[in-house]
């Protein structure tokens, strides 16, 4: 998604080499345009991309896709990139621990992709834009400059909030809490039965978490403040309120989260919601596919809710996650590139995608949907509910500076007691002075 929000990678399987790629990438050999596509294999799998690869080589017999895809894509492109060999098209969001993404951002190293919105989708006759639903575009995760130029455009979007087991609930005869208070009431009823009200994968995956709450707690103004590091942000009493329902959640936590919580082990804390050791995890709806074939308790069906309302009776944010494709500023096949990402929106590529649970931000999708997916996504219907997308502007770099890591991690430490709640406000407010300063 890492999700974005942050997908989760263990041990990487490569499908195609890009050396091998990035040579004759021109074409010059064969008659045709070779175009090198790397992909992070994350909760979706990775049948689905050969099998619209393979589409669209037979719509398109003068171009020869060539995938990698790996749990830890960055860790095999990033080499070539850094000597000059550069895939043409990278499907990989934001939130990754190797920050891969935001680092081309910061360094204004991705292709402006706004023409492709206009483009017709192959074989179509509608645009991208056509197609693609209301607000998807336009905000800090496609526009991260805060102009009309999209950089990276939106590949798959998902609710995330709050994964649970709906079978234990209607066992227990436990409420969903709809506020903080509730939730921490159940907590308490949950550990007199020896289980922890909370757990997440890896700390990464807590940006779903507290994008929302920082809008749930402050607004959608206060939360774009947050996200454009607003002078002082940290030090409002809002910021303060937010940390200290983290800070008193992170204390309900299972006692093995911070064990597993990394990129080998992560699925352990998932493990432990299908094991009914812990009630509540952030996710998102990927994680049906990716615990599949996990073990579970009797009676065990997936449920998803938004954060408890910061007061009773208000607007509840819901993260939506939106994983991106977008094309090196370096890439040798652009044009080439461009046209294969249109292509990634056209009703046959969405089916293909869809049948993986890899849901597309196209208008009238969810109206396909069954089963769980269709439980999920109407989620949006609530009308006390509101999507949320976006994440931190971009900044020019500022050595030692990673304000996700400093909000996301440091629950790592805040758990163990390394750090106390008034470090972790001082740390934000610092991280997020710095980037000011820079994008100032």
């Amino acid at each position: 998604m890492r999700r974005s929000l942050v997908l989760a990678g263990a041990v990487a399987t490569v499908l195609g080499l890009l050396t091998g790629c990035s040579s004759g990438g021109d074409g010059s050999d064969s008659g045709k345009t070779t175009l090198s596509v790397a992909a992070l294999e994350g909760g979706y799998g990775r049948d689905m991309y050969t099998q619209v690869i393979q589409a669209y080589e037979t719509a398109h017999p003068d171009v020869d896709v060539q995938l990698q895809i790996s749990k830890s894509i960055e860790d095999e492109i990033t080499p070539n990139m850094k000597a000059g060999r550069y895939p043409d098209v990278v499907v990989l969001g934001q939130g990754r621990k190797a920050a891969l993404t935001e680092t081309l951002v910061k360094d204004k190293a991705l292709e402006d992709l706004t023409p492709v919105l206009q483009a017709k989708v192959p074989g179509e006759d509608k645009t991208v834009g056509d197609k693609l639903t209301e607000g998807i575009v336009g905000n800090l995760n496609t526009n991260p400059y805060g102009t009309d130029q999209t950089y990276l455009m939106p590949m798959y979007y998902a609710p995330t909030g709050l994964f649970y087991n709906k079978g234990l609930f209607a066992e227990k005869g436990w409420e969903v809490p709809a506020t903080w208070d509730e939730m921490f009431a159940l907590g308490d009823k949950a550990k007199a039965e020896g289980i922890s009200l909370f757990t997440y994968p890896t700390a990464g995956y807590l940006d779903s978490f507290f994008f929302a709450l920082l809008a749930d707690v402050g607004g959608e103004q206060f939360y774009n403040d947050v996200m454009t590091y607003k002078q002082g942000v940290w030090q409002t009493p809002q910021a303060k309120q937010v940390l200290d329902i983290a800070t008193r959640l992170l204390g309900h936590a299972a006692p093995t989260t911070v064990g597993y919580a990394n990129e080998q082990d992560f699925t352990k804390n998932q493990q432990s919601v299908l094991d009914d050791k812990a009630l509540f995890m952030p996710n998102g709806t990927w994680i049906v596919g990716e615990m599949a074939d996990a073990p579970r308790a009797d009676g065990f069906e997936w449920g998803l809710t938004p954060l408890p309302a910061a007061a009773e009776g208000g607007k509840r944010y819901l993260t939506t996650s939106v994983e991106s494709v977008w094309i090196p500023s370096a890439a040798k096949n652009k044009d080439a590139a461009k046209e294969f990402i249109a292509y990634l929106y056209s009703d046959a590529a969405a089916k293909i995608f869809a049948k993986s649970n890899a849901i597309q931000p196209i208008k009238d999708i969810v109206s396909s949907l069954s089963g769980e997916n269709a439980e999920f996504y109407k989620v949006y219907e609530d009308p006390t509910v509101t999507a949320l997308v976006g994440g931190f502007a971009g900044t020019a770099p500022v050595e030692g500076v990673d304000i996700k890591a400093t909000l996301f991690d440091t629950a790592n430490s805040i758990i163990s007691g390394d750090k106390t709640q008034e470090q972790w406000q001082s740390a934000l407010d610092d991280a997020s002075e710095k980037l000011r300063q820079a994008g100032s």
